[in-house]
């Protein structure tokens, strides 16, 4: 049995921001990273604007929001054990500077953790990363990527990426960024992935063992739906607490809203990208047409016997073989 929720991109702007509802992120956190994680605080940044924005309202009333009308991307920086910091990042549309601009915002963190003066204790940043586009990704739907290490040039050693302030301990800690990009429309289950390589008349490779509890994860970021035999830690939370049928009609209509916003603009993209392509095909006709006027030209054809050819007007040829001194 399936419990359908609020999507998890609509959730992070600002339900999983409520301390009440922490358990969720900790959990999530707690199976992709594979020990356990407490998130203690969400914190806000320059880089990182709370959204939906919070408008003061008259004493005793409910406090009310007001969308930004930014969908592009959603934010969510949260400190958790140890001082350690995690920032989602979600990403809807293809965007040519998307790596930059996680590593960005990953240094940014990384800076931000540090005054003027103080001695260089950073904590770990995890950089957690949804994609709705594929990246051309084929198969895979959680990339993972960290440096834990200096190794030499001339001969076969290694320095650590990591440090001990502690002058008490001899535990070095990992300081290096670790990032992971989650793509939830690879994601499929074995026996749905069986039938569709069957289908395509690809091999079947059994996926990797590991992380298996975060496939339910997944699983929910995709359908946006918790299965009752769900037992990833902080899962059957996510099912309680963003489940759409305890929405009041006011948050419902709200929630319904920003995914038709969404629609529109995801719409919109895709119309701009085929009037580009249309624009772009016009082109190449246009430019095929004058390269074979000119060819034609040069052989000896007249303008007649031109026009017959490409279809083009006695006027258009004309004007072809002026600009490029043939008339």
């Amino acid at each position: 049995m399936e419990r359908p929720i609020i999507s998890f991109d609509y959730a992070i702007k600002d339900i999983l921001r409520d301390k009440a509802n922490f358990d969720i992120l900790s959990g999530f956190l707690t199976e992709l990273l594979e020990k356990p994680v407490t998130v203690l605080d969400v914190l806000e940044s320059e880089g990182n604007p709370a959204r939906p924005t919070s408008v003061a309202g008259k004493p005793g009333k409910k406090r009310k929001t007001k969308n930004t009308g930014k969908v592009s991307r959603l934010d969510l920086k949260a400190k958790i054990d140890d001082g350690e910091i995690a920032i989602f990042e979600i990403q809807y549309f293809d965007m040519v500077d998307f790596m930059g601009k996680i590593l960005f915002n990953t240094c940014k963190a990384v800076v931000e953790q540090l005054s003027v003066g103080q001695k260089y204790d950073v904590k770990k940043v995890y950089s957690i990363n949804i994609s709705w586009y594929g990246l051309n990704a084929e198969d895979e739907y959680v990339f993972a990527a960290n440096l834990t290490e200096f190794k030499g040039i001339h001969f076969d050693e290694v320095i650590p990426f990591s440090q001990n302030l502690d002058p008490n301990s001899d535990v070095p800690k990992d300081i290096h960024p670790e990032y992971f990009m989650i793509i939830p429309k690879n994601f499929e289950e074995e026996d749905e992935r069986k039938r569709k390589n069957k289908n395509r008349k690809k091999d079947f490779v059994p996926k990797k063992p590991t992380k298996a509890k975060f496939d339910e994860w997944v699983y929910v970021l995709k359908h946006s739906a918790v299965k009752s035999e769900f037992t990833a830690k902080g899962i059957q939370a996510a099912g309680d607490k963003l489940n759409l049928l305890n929405m009041t009609p006011e948050e419902r209509a709200h929630y319904e809203a920003d995914k038709i916003a969404m629609g529109i603009q995801k719409s919109q993209l895709q119309t701009a990208e085929l009037k580009g392509e249309k624009r772009g095909l016009e082109k190449g006709r246009t430019e095929e047409k004058v390269e074979a006027v000119i060819r034609c030209r040069k052989k000896g054809h007249s303008i007649d016997t031109i026009a017959d050819l490409t279809d083009l007007s006695t006027e258009q040829i004309i004007k072809i073989l002026k600009e490029n001194g043939l008339m």
